[in-house]
């Protein structure tokens, strides 16, 4: 398989690491301030996002558990239907950022997925305060966050 790693962006087969290139960042930091604002409940279900949520992602609610073959299937269509160049895969998701059987399954479909297109894998977890990569367990939490543009 060739290495699908992008030089300077923070992004690898491995997953992330510092330094991040500076869009990716705010992206990532876009994901849990849009998380934190829409969701208000206790308790949710689950959610798979493919795109940036600062122009269009497509979502997908994890209410059953599926096979990784299926689970690739959903990425893939999902992938092929945004138009940035890279899309990201995040799941949203109650809890601490430690790592859960979901995550893990839906790691394994968007590497899949992703491994099938020849493109680099960005994949976070995010909760309301934050987000981390599972692969690297890069991560970044906020205590109060607040949204730049007012």
């Amino acid at each position: 398989m060739p290495d699908q790693s992008v030089p300077g962006t923070g992004v690898s087969e491995q997953g992330l690491t510092r330094p991040l290139e500076r869009d990716l960042e705010q992206m990532l930091r876009h994901v849990v301030l849009a998380h934190a604002t829409a969701e208000r409940r206790r308790r949710y279900p689950a959610i798979l996002h493919v795109g940036d949520p600062r122009t269009r992602e497509l979502v997908f609610p994890l209410t059953e558990r599926i096979d990784d073959a299926l689970g690739a299937d959903i990425v893939a269509a999902m992938r092929s239907r945004v138009p940035r160049p890279r899309p990201a895969v995040w799941l949203t998701r109650p809890g601490d950022l430690t790592l859960q059987d979901i995550d893990a399954q839906w790691l394994r479909s968007a590497r899949r997925a992703y491994a099938e297109a020849g493109v680099p894998l960005v994949y976070v977890v995010a909760n309301r305060h934050g987000w981390f990569d599972p692969r690297t367990g890069l991560r970044r939490e906020w205590r109060r966050l607040r949204d730049r543009a007012g």
